[in-house]
């Protein structure tokens, strides 16, 4: 059977079956189960080799369908109306129709609408919403194409629908209303200022670490790329890599005197939006260079740069 493709009837069918299913969207490759299907849920932990204390988001095809899932408030539904479909998630109290093995036995879902159009157009074929966490391993760098997908899961995953490189690059943000007040659970695709600007208020807290997550993407390692990942000062000493194999991920063009096995700029322009878009593939390249080490910088902690900055920092964790 072709592993990969653009047949959404066939993926439909599949997942109608309990299977597995990557998911283009506009943030990472999903890796998509009937989310009221619990043996379906169950196999996506076993398939990521992901720990089931972990909670998964689930993907509704509008922010409607997240009423019939959830206890959804005003507030939430003004956002929703905002930026759904997009990379958002919001965390809500669940309704008892979505199985504990998807909320890891929490009392709240992550619920969200992808901008994709595949992914929308196989949620509307469909009577049931999908869960869906990155199509990878867990705790390894995410997906950003099909291929990555097939790569990093093989025969664990049944089908992979092709939607062409990701437009965002990195996850959603996950927020969360806390009190009155907004409590971001993950740095992602939509921007800490976007949300202020919508809603009116400042985000009160920024919560993206924990060892029990209320959410995807808080633990403290992760987007692993199979070797040491250091932040530096690059125009500081860096004497201390001189005798090892380097592979250089940039934010801007950055030449050193030190010999390189590879050297990725992110965004040239000094663009956030395309560092983000190219992050996740530069990790993989450097991983796959035949280097020691990757060493890396921080962006600027505005926009998007705050999740690349994140992502970073969690891959760099020993």
């Amino acid at each position: 059977m072709k592993k990969i493709g653009t047949d959404v009837q066939k993926a439909a069918g599949l997942l109608n079956a309990g299977k597995l299913v990557g998911l283009p969207t506009e943030t990472v490759y999903g890796l998509a189960a009937n989310a009221l299907n619990r043996e379906a849920v169950m196999s996506i932990f076993t398939a990521k080799k992901r720990p089931a204390f972990d909670p998964l988001i689930v993907h509704v095809h509008d922010a409607g369908e997240m009423e019939k899932y959830a206890y959804v408030d005003e507030f939430t539904r003004r956002l929703a109306a905002r930026f759904c479909p997009g990379p958002v998630t919001f965390i809500l109290a669940k309704k008892p129709v979505v199985p504990d093995e998807v909320t890891s036995g929490l009392a709240t879902v992550g619920l969200r609408v992808p901008r994709h159009p595949i992914a929308l157009e196989l949620l509307c074929k469909l009577k049931f919403p999908l869960a869906a966490p990155s199509a990878n391993l867990f705790g390894t760098t995410s997906p950003g194409t099909a291929r990555d997908v097939e790569e990093s899961l093989g025969e664990a995953v049944s089908f992979v629908l092709d939607g062409g490189a990701c437009e965002v690059g990195v996850e959603s943000t996950i927020i969360k209303l806390v009190d009155g007040e907004i409590e971001v659970l993950r740095l992602g695709g939509l921007a800490l200022e976007e949300i202020e600007e919508a809603a009116g208020k400042k985000v009160q807290r920024v919560k993206t670490s924990s060892s029990r997550p209320e959410a995807p993407g808080m633990l403290h390692k992760h987007y692993n790329p199979g070797i040491a990942v250091r932040m530096v000062d690059f125009d500081g000493d860096l004497s201390e890599f001189e005798h090892k194999r380097i592979a250089v991920i940039s934010f801007r063009t950055r030449t050193l005197e030190t010999p390189v096995v590879a050297n990725e700029a992110l965004s040239k322009s000094g663009d956030v939006r395309e560092a983000a878009r190219n992050l996740f593939g530069a990790l993989r390249r450097a991983g796959k260079s035949g280097a020691d080490v990757i060493l890396t910088e921080l962006l600027p902690e505005e926009g998007l740069g705050r999740a690349v900055n994140d992502r970073l920092r969690r891959a760099a964790v020993e």
